[in-house]
């Protein structure tokens, strides 16, 4: 056996060079480059044997390790899981800074490989600078907090683990049913330890997207369950577009003529404009997507974690017949709720799902009701959305003149706060992939670095990122590191002066409005925040505009400036789009001596009564 001397850093940098995938007949890099940000647990290993592969697996250099994770697993969602990005950090604060990124990841089944530094596997200089001693255990490091939040982890302590370690993280990430962050714990004296590895190792290795077919016997079942529908719907999730499944919907939506409605990590499998599109669904959802849900009778949820903005709190599915078929990767997902289970790929179980079904077709007073009611919701939407000269506009105007500058073609990306749900409702999305949100960890922070990674997959494509205030300022650095790669985004901040969903929230169930916007919090001067300046101290260029016109001319400026440029706007912090909506389970406190909160609680007990629990 041929084997080549190097130190375990310089193998995982060389192994990672030869993983290749195929897009579009094309053989490419899986891995698009590492994000890194060097301390004295990973620079003299690992930084060094990146320095040596830097022209095959380009290193980029962020401003905060938890930011250039989101970047990393933006790119491998933008991707469609086909590509994705590695990311390492130094021990300590470096490490456990990407725990909230490996856990949107995980929640969100995307793909993202990291490489965090650990404590010496020999022990002899313990405790090292930055390391988290346990007394009952000496195997545990800070490392060891991203066990729950990870698909796979392992601790490297000896050179010759990284290779069993490596085959079982490509194995994870690309495998469609387990897909998701993947740790190598990688102690800092082991990085830098040599080993003889075989030459069979870095060998390039391609690895393609799996398609699991159905199991004939539950094919049967979904078969037998739908052609006996009267009023079936189809949920589209995230799992569409990771299996490139759009056409094959679009194809099937209308052959059975059964309406389509989206979860936010689904938004943009049909076109908004297709007439079986009845847009959001749940919680955030459309009033043509609800209306249909509390009557359904058959629900075909293709690639759905079936999650509690997607179902209202599973109070929205009324019809008490009601049949759900999990078509999903991961049985996991697809027997949530006593789902009849079709555990394959969407291309793959679509296609033999509509060849079984033959001629069947829904009933078209089923198909008449969907239409109405899609026209209908458009009428609300256009209200909702439509320029205003109000001094402080809503979010929904504010999404309305950002789509009127911008178009459909653009891919907007946003996370957290109230953004996402007048975005699920009012966005009218175009290709494939053109709506990007985390909305699964709801990450505060996540946009502008989601942002990044987004422009690192589709280049040639407009970018635009919404997010509020309170964001903005947990994350923002990443506007420095777009300035210094060349990859110009769009940014628009809306500033509420506070955190003004969970303000609606905190009195949509009773409470006092108290810590969420900056004047109900504890104070001696309310701050007056520049983010224009802000963002133009990062490099950008900025502006603030004062009204709804001055905003889209601001947007369509931006398309032709040279690099990121950041529009902030004031907004309303109480009004949202009334129309469409499902109720969400938020328990509110028994007792109180607020009559507001027993108000609250009474209706809250009132509403709990519709809501479905089986195992």
């Amino acid at each position: 056996m041929n084997t080549i001397r190097l130190t375990m850093a310089q193998a995982l940098a060389r192994f990672l060079v030869n993983q290749k995938t195929v897009i579009d007949g094309k053989t490419v890099p899986i891995f698009a480059g590492i994000w890194a940000i060097f301390g004295h647990g990973n620079v003299a290993g690992f930084g060094e044997a990146l320095y040596q592969v830097r022209d095959q697996l380009p290193t980029y250099r962020a401003h905060n390790e938890q930011s250039m994770a989101h970047a990393a697993i933006a790119f491998g969602k933008a991707s469609f899981r086909r590509r994705m990005m590695a990311v390492t950090s130094s021990i300590g604060p470096g490490a456990t800074n990407m725990v909230t990124a490996a856990a949107l990841a995980h929640v969100n089944r995307l793909p993202v490989l990291l490489l965090p530094g650990d404590v010496f596997a020999n022990r002899r200089p313990d405790p090292v600078l930055q390391q988290v001693e346990s007394f009952e255990d000496g195997t545990v490091s800070a490392n060891d907090c991203f066990r729950p939040v990870s698909r796979y982890f392992d601790r490297i302590t000896r050179p010759e683990q990284i290779i069993p370690a490596l085959h079982r993280a490509m194995a994870v990430l690309t495998d469609p049913a387990n897909c998701g962050p993947v740790t190598l714990s990688l102690c800092q004296d082991v990085q830098a330890e040599a080993y003889d590895y075989p030459e069979s190792f870095f060998e390039e290795r391609i690895w393609t997207q799996r398609r699991a077919r159905p199991d004939e016997d539950e094919l049967a079942a979904a078969i037998h369950a739908l052609r006996g529908a009267k009023k079936p719907l189809i949920v589209a999730g995230g799992g569409v577009l990771y299996s490139g499944a759009t056409d094959a919907l679009k194809a099937f939506a209308e052959t059975h003529r059964i309406p389509v409605a989206e979860t936010q990590a689904g938004k943009s499998s049909l076109p908004a404009a297709h007439p079986l599109n009845m847009g959001s669904i749940g919680v955030t959802g459309t009033s043509a997507a609800n209306q249909l849900a509390v009557e359904a009778d058959v629900i075909l949820a293709i690639g759905s974690r079936l999650q509690d903005f997607t179902t209202g709190s599973w109070a929205l599915f009324q019809n008490q017949h009601q049949t759900v078929i999990g078509l999903n990767t991961q049985v996991f997902d697809a027997t949530k709720h006593k789902a009849l289970p079709l555990v394959a790929d969407a291309l793959a179980g679509l296609k033999e799902i509509s060849a079984d079904l033959g001629v069947y077709r829904a009933p078209e007073s089923w198909a008449e009701r969907a239409e109405a009611g899609r026209t209908a919701w458009f009428v609300d939407a256009d209200k909702a959305t439509a320029a205003t000269n109000a001094e402080l506009p809503s979010d929904g105007q504010v999404i309305g003149a950002v789509q009127r500058a911008l178009t459909e073609k653009a891919t907007v990306v946003c996370a957290s706060g109230g953004l996402p749900g007048e975005l699920h409702k009012l966005w009218q999305a175009g290709a494939p992939g053109s709506y990007h949100l985390d909305y699964g960890y709801s990450t505060m922070g996540y946009e502008i670095a989601g942002g990044l990674g987004v422009k690192m997959a589709k280049p040639d494509e407009e970018v635009v990122v919404m997010l509020g205030d309170g964001s903005y300022l947990m994350l923002n650095s990443e506007i420095a590191t777009s300035v210094m790669l060349g990859l110009r985004l769009t940014i628009v901040v809306l500033d509420n002066s506070g955190f003004g969903c969970i303000n609606r929230l905190q009195m949509a169930t009773g409470g006092a409005n108290f810590n969420n916007l900056l004047k109900d919090a504890k104070h001696e001067v309310l701050p007056a925040i520049d983010f224009a300046a802000h963002a133009a101290s990062l490099g950008a260029i900025a502006r603030k505009v004062a009204s709804i016109a001055e905003l889209e001319t601001a947007l369509a400026e931006a398309k032709s400036n040279d690099r990121t440029t950041v529009v902030v706007i004031d907004t309303d912090p109480l009004i949202t789009t009334d129309a469409g909506g499902a109720w969400w389970d938020v328990a509110v406190p028994e007792v109180s001596v607020r009559p507001q909160v027993n108000a609250a609680r009474k209706a809250y007990e009132e509403a709990i009564k519709a809501q479905r629990f089986v195992n």
